[in-house]
Parts: C-alpha cells; structure tokens; sequence
C-alpha cells in the first residue's frame, strides 16, 4: 500500500454533505415502502386510572380507516427491560400521554381525523405529580444510570463541615427539558412472514433491532433496522420509544405495513425528556481553598413504571480533591412520564449546581474562581483511586482564560456598565466520562480498487460517516475518495448507540482493527484483489476488556461575558468561548461543530428551556415549539470552541475522546456564574428567567 498524508486530524468536509444539501439522504419516513397505511396513536387524557372501554365505533365510521387497535386486541409482547415498551399491553393507565389505542388509516389525515374520533372511558385514580422534598416515597437506588452507585461516602462528611472555617449550602434547581430533535421520532415497519424491517429514526440500530426481536419473541437477525440518516436525537432515539413500537404492532396487526410519526406535541409524553433536579450542594474549604469536604445530594423524579434514575451527582465524585466526600441520589416515581436520556444526561444538570457552588465559595474566600478549582486539582481519581489517563482541565483553565481576557478581572460584582446594561463574566468547568464500548466492523477490499467498509453505527448529524471515513482511509493507507463507509443497517452486526460520547470511539476502534486486518492480507498478497474482493471482520470486545484500569474523561473550561438589563434583568450573552481537551480531534471541522452547537444548547439550557408541568394531570403545558423555548440565533451571538494537543494512549487506536457532550456541560453555570459577577443576583433556579434576575435588582 502507498503511504499517504494522514486525513485523521484533517479538516474534512461531512462526506454525505451533498446528499443533504440536495435533499436526497432519505430519512426513517420517506423510504418509498409501497402499500403503506398510516397509524396515529390515541393518548390517555386521564394521568392514573384504568381504561374502562374504548368507543371506535364512528372512528370506524370514517372512510378509509382499516383498524382501531387497543389493549384488547394487538399482539402480545414479551416482557421488557423497559415497560415503556408495553405498548398496548394493558389497560393500565400510568400516566397522561400514555398510548391507550391507535387507529390504523389509508392516509396520514385520515389517522389523525379517526383518532380524534375515537371515544375513551376510565376509571380515573388519584395522582401525585409533584416533585417535592420530603415526600416520605423517596429512595436512593441502589444504582443510577450507567451502573453508578446510588450514593458513595468516603471520611466523615458531617464532622469536616462542622470543622472547616469556610462552609457553602446552597440549592439548586432544574427544570424537565426537552430533547426537541430536528427529525421527530418516526417508523415504517414491514413485516414478511415472521420478519420484521424497520425504517427508523435511530441512533443505535443494532441495539434497536435486538430489542425489537427480543419484544416480539422473534430470533436474533429476525428485526432489521435501517437509519441511514438521522434527524437528530440528543439521547430520546439512542432506545427503542414507544412509537416504533406502535409501528410494528400496527403493521403486523393489519397484514400492510405501517408508517407512525409523532407530531411535535406528542413527543413531549411519547419520547422522553429529562428529569427535573433538586440538588443540595455543601463544601466545607481551609482559607486558602482546598476543599475539606463535598456533599452533593440530587432528588429526581422518574415515573410510576421504571425508576431511572440520572447520575447527575456523578461528576462531583472525579471533579475535586476532598478528603471527606458523600454524593447521593434520591428518586421519587410519581404519576408522570418516564425520563430518560438527554444530551449529557446527568453531567449536564449535575455540574450546573457543583459549577455554580464553586463560584459562590469563590467569592466566600475572596478568591478567584480558576485559582480555587487549581488548588484542588486531584492527583487521581478522588473516588476510585485510579490514575487518569490524561487529565488537561488546569490547562483548559489557563489557555482559556488567555484567550478570554480573564486576566486583571475585578471580582466585585455590579460594578461594570455599558449604558443601561450591566456587564459580567464568568467560568465553570466541564467533564464527561471518556467511554467505549465493544464493536464489529468489516472492511471489504473491492475488485476495482475502492474499499467498503460496514459497521451499525449512526450518523444523528455529527459527522460519524465522515470520521469513520478518514479513520479508515488512514489504516488503509488511501485516499478518502476510495472508501465508502456503509453504516445505519443493524444487520451489520453488534454496535453501540451513538449516544455517552462513545460513538467514534467504539465504532472507529472497530473500524481500524478490520482495516489493518485487511491491509496486513493486501500487503501479504502484494495487493491482489481476486475476483469476489477480499473481507476482514473485527471485533473489539477482547480488546475493550483488556484495558487497563484508569480513569478516563475529557475536561473543558467554559467561559461567559452577559449583560444584563438594570431594569428588566433581560440578560443576554455577548460571548461564550470553551477550550477543551478530548484526546485527539479526529476532524476539527465536525468536532468544533459538535463542541460549539453544545455550548449553544447550554446557552439555552441557562436562559430558555424548561418543561411546566401542569400538576392537575402530571404532563406539560408548554408541549410544542411556540411555547417550549430554545435559544433562537439572535441569543448565539459569539461562540468559540478550542482545543488543546492531547495525547493519550489509554483510549482507542485513534487516541480520541469525545465531544458530542462535553460542549454542554458547564455553559448554564458559566452564564450563571456571569450573572452574578454582573449584577450581584445569584440564580440558583433555571432558567435565568427576567423575573429571577430582577426579583433581586435594587429597587425590585
């Protein structure tokens, strides 16, 4: 093989950028699948009963409907890992939004129309929707997401804060949010015989596929999964959700197959969401700063059918040297729908609260705020131990406050002013957990000269393709233009979802071991190609559990300037800039957008998002787009992303980390703690809503 410039490190543009531009890259709900009816689904309006009995008759009535399928007459399903799942299963009603019936109709409009029609009585039981502490039902798992423990202890926390000269307390709050994708969640299901396709927005489609299989009692390779492309998904399609679920149902119950969107008002019950937090934070520190004790408490909610339970006090355990440290998480399942995975799912909402209480011990000690996570710097890991595999957030601090201006920053708050606005900066900093997991992956040398190689990964708008891409033309030892990475297909075997900033590092690692297999073959054959190609398969699990034993995470530094209106408390972010260090960038032009577009959705975590939930029936008011607020491009005004060069060999072959995540974690608390150095008012509630921050101007 020729030896070639390297393209791992290059700025490359997304290799299916033309497909998107011109509106080709065919998404879950426009694969032509001919003879196709529609299903919409019926939504409890009740938050806990019993369905009583479902009316279908002038549904039926309506031309063009073929089905109205509820509890009693769909296919059974084997039990799930997740009783979301039980689509139809039972008459049970656990919260408003549930899918209690679905109707089944030649047209997209016909479906909607009949399910409008058809009639649903219940026995309606009481319900508690409210998240509140104190509610005698609260538990601490005894795992949260990811396989944590539910709380850690380590010295005697209580006695070190009645010691230590310097103690904070303070709470926190964050709302439900919304995943809100691009592409709503949407499914055409096929079946032939007793087998099963799925065209699907999805993130992970092998693991889709065994879920699938293993819901209808069907053997493995029996469920195919196609996504190809995916509109977004930001954790809501890394699983299987209850509108795919419907599809199949539906499909196999009327012998044709079936296509289900959710409209953008049913995802706000159908496809999860994240969970509100309540978090307690106390530090106890020495007059110079060092930490003597961390105690990070975090209740949450989850519903009444499965108590998921986020890590969000997770990062308080890797962060932060202390010697006497308790985290714990508390859980109460109420009447409301399951949460689940959102883009940094824990880290997000659980380095708001740790974030912003470092910047108000900050201003305690009188100290600045790098100087006081500097000076706890942890040599290990301070919960398990373990030496880092590489750890760079003292010189994310450092580069970017160079490239900020924090330098000579007066620490006293309210003191700037531009006109009538108030002027601020402020830092946080972020993690998240460097993760891999196990893959296959093929490469295929073709008779003409070109490569193809396949894995079940997903591109969800990252720009996975077009990593994979250059990792392969790198172990090849060819021209990008020669490979085509074939991806989006459960059937290319075992695969993890694109989902925990794992993707490119499970999926390349998988990558590159079948392309050197396959160049080692091509180099033992002089590069013969024989007629029917040659093939090489990979599979990392061996290799994966042979790690050795550190701690692997990225670090960021996260830095705002905002000002804020002296007499509204309207705030706006002027700048945002982030230097990070997530192992090798493989392609700085996907990777510096997948970094800044995070740092955008912080942004809007800080200032807009947040779920209301209407107490009377558990779901939520705001539930479409006019009321559930995102940032918008007059909020993104100036957002920088950076890097540092950093090598570590205890990762992948590639050396990469990653960075789907780490973008997002620490923007609310940087704008937060921005706020504050602006105006003297410390919101410890988001969103920084106008009332929050003018409830505490002088005058209010």
């Amino acid at each position: 093989m020729t030896t070639l410039q390297r393209t791992v490190g290059a700025d490359v543009i997304r290799v299916e950028g033309h497909q998107k531009v011109t509106g080709t890259a065919l998404y879950a709900y426009e694969y032509p699948v001919p003879d196709a009816l529609y299903a919409w689904a019926v939504q409890s309006t009740v938050p806990r009963g019993r369905v009583r009995a479902v009316h279908a008759g002038a549904a039926l009535a309506l031309p063009g409907v073929v089905a109205v399928l509820d509890s009693r007459n769909v296919f059974r399903l084997r039990p799930a890992g997740d009783p979301e799942l039980a689509v139809l299963q039972s008459a049970d009603v656990a919260y408003r939004g549930q899918i209690v019936a679905a109707v089944v109709a030649d047209t997209y409009e016909t479906a909607g129309q009949a399910a409008a029609a058809v009639r649903v009585e219940y026995d309606v039981d009481d319900h508690d929707a409210e998240l509140t502490d104190g509610d005698p039902r609260i538990f601490v798992p005894d795992t949260v997401n990811g396989g944590y423990p539910g709380q850690t202890e380590t010295g005697d926390v209580e006695a070190a804060l009645a010691a230590a000269p310097v103690v904070l307390d303070a709470t926190y709050t964050t709302p439900p949010e919304h995943t809100s994708a691009m592409e709503p969640h949407a499914t055409i299901a096929v079946w032939d015989e007793d087998s099963l396709t799925l065209y699907n927005g999805d993130q992970g489609p092998w693991m889709t596929a065994a879920t699938l299989a293993e819901l209808f009692g069907l053997p493995e390779g029996a469920v195919r999964v196609v996504a190809d492309h995916t509109g977004g998904g930001f954790g809501s399609k890394a699983v299987p959700r209850p509108p795919t679920v419907l599809a199949a149902l539906a499909a196999r119950a009327v012998g044709r197959p079936v296509k289900v969107a959710a409209t953008r008002q049913q995802m706000f019950t159908m496809v999860t969401y994240r969970t509100p937090t309540l978090q307690r934070v106390r530090l106890g520190a020495e007059r110079d700063g060092r930490l003597t004790a961390v105690w990070h408490d975090a209740l949450q909610q989850s519903s009444t059918l499965a108590p998921y339970c986020e890590q969000t006090a997770t990062p308080t355990r890797v962060m932060y040297a202390a010697r006497h440290r308790r985290t714990t998480h508390r859980l109460a399942q109420l009447d409301v729908p399951t949460p689940s995975w959102m883009r940094a799912p824990g880290e997000a909402p659980g380095m708001f609260a740790l974030e912003s209480a470092m910047d108000e011990l900050a201003v305690a000690l009188g100290m600045d705020p790098i100087e006081l996570r500097v000076v706890n710097e942890p040599p290990v890991d301070p919960e398990s131990g373990h030496p880092f595999s590489s750890r760079n957030l003292v010189a994310c601090l450092r580069e970017g406050a160079a490239r900020f201006g924090w330098a000579g920053r007066d620490p006293a708050p309210g003191r700037r002013r531009e006109g009538r606005w108030l002027v601020g900066t402020g830092v946080a900093a972020s993690v998240f957990p460097a993760i891999t997991w196990p893959a296959t992956a093929t490469a295929r040398a073709e008779p003409d000269g070109t490569f193809t190689v396949r894995i079940a990964a997903a591109d969800i708008g990252t720009g996975a393709r077009t990593a994979l891409t250059q990792v392969a033309a790198d172990e090849l030892g060819v021209e990008i233009d020669r490979v085509t990475l074939d991806i989006g297909r459960s059937a290319y075997g075992q695969a993890p979802f694109a989902g925990g900033s794992m993707g490119t590092s499970s999926w390349g690692w998988a990558v590159a071991k079948a392309c050197r297999a396959l160049a080692k073959r091509l180099g033992e054959s002089a590069g013969a190609v024989p007629p029917g190609g040659l093939e090489e398969l990979a599979d990392t699990a061996e290799d994966v559990a042979a790690r050795r034993d550190f701690s692997r995470h990225a670090y960021g530094a996260q830095f705002a300037r905002v000002r804020v209106d002296a007499v509204t408390g309207q705030v706006r972010v002027d700048r945002l800039l982030g230097m990070f260090a997530a192992g090798r960038i493989i392609n700085p032009r996907t990777a510096g957008s997948q970094l800044r577009g995070g740092m955008c959705m912080g942004l809007s975590m800080a200032l807009h998002e947040g779920l209301e939930v209407d107490p009377r029936f558990g779901d939520f008011a705001n539930h479409d787009l006019a009321t559930y607020h995102i940032a918008a491009n007059a909020d993104v005004r100036d957002v920088q992303a950076y890097w540092l060069e950093e090598d570590d060999d205890e990762l992948n072959p590639m050396g990469s980390k990653g960075v789907g995540e780490l973008g997002i974690v620490g923007t609310a608390a940087a704008i937060a703690n921005a706020v504050y150095h602006a105006t003297g008012v410390r919101v410890r509630d988001l969103p920084i809503t106008v009332e929050r921050v003018r409830a505490g101007l002088p005058g209010h």
